[in-house]
């Protein structure tokens, strides 16, 4: 059994007092993650923005976005920056008002606030939602890796992919056309920065998240 994953066996009768995002998903905090990037290898190519978005859970138990998190990073050193993905991204790495920082203050500013969040929700780990959700997850550990930075708050392998999710809930698996499905409308001219993603995404997760327990429940009913 993996150090970071909950004992499966029988529930602690103590479950009964964490807070009910805790029991939802086993210990896990939902997070949503996007990244923004200067090309496909974590290793070689940069981080160029993060974003997080906290979910949190309503009293009726539904899902909301919470805090969204954020930050322009500076590229590490020797990073690589593939022309195609900063066309496509319409990122320009130098622009003197990105205000962008370095990878640690970065994480430091994302990931502390998602540590704090773990804790008082009475969760064990971070686990990272988001839209082909093991590419953000490679970039996040590349730069917690190469600032040796301390206490990831997620989970090293697991995550929640909305396009699984999308794809069962909609049939859709791009994001746009996804969200669209969901009735959360798309603006192409917002597309790919990591804030926008992010909080569309977390939209997404919610929806989905919610309507399958309106369908459970009916079904109990």
């Amino acid at each position: 059994m993996d150090a970071d994953t909950p004992n499966p066996a029988e529930p602690d009768a103590a479950d009964d007092d964490k807070p009910a995002i805790a029991r939802r998903f086993r210990g896990f905090l939902p997070v949503v993650v996007d990244v923004e990037t200067a090309g496909f290898d974590a290793s070689r190519h940069a981080l160029l923005e993060i974003a997080a978005v906290i979910i949190r859970m309503e009293p009726s138990g539904r899902l909301v976005p919470g805090q969204t998190l954020a930050s322009h990073v500076l590229p590490f050193i020797g990073a690589e920056l593939d022309p195609r993905a900063l066309a496509f991204n319409k990122i320009d790495p130098a622009h003197p008002f990105r205000d962008a920082v370095s990878e640690r203050d970065a994480l430091r500013h994302v990931l502390n606030p998602i540590r704090k969040a773990v804790s008082t929700q009475g969760c064990t780990r971070a686990i990272l939602v988001g839209h082909n959700a093991h590419f953000d997850l490679g970039f996040l550990k590349a730069a917690v890796e190469r600032t040796d930075f301390k206490r990831n708050p997620f989970h090293a392998f697991s995550v929640f992919d909305t396009v699984t999710l999308a794809g069962l809930a909609y049939g859709q698996t791009v994001l746009a056309k996804a969200a669209q499905a969901a009735g959360l409308g798309w603006d192409d001219s917002e597309a790919h920065s990591a804030i926008y993603d992010a909080e569309k995404t977390a939209a997404l997760f919610c929806t989905i998240v919610n309507r399958w327990g309106e369908v459970t429940a009916q079904a109990r009913g």
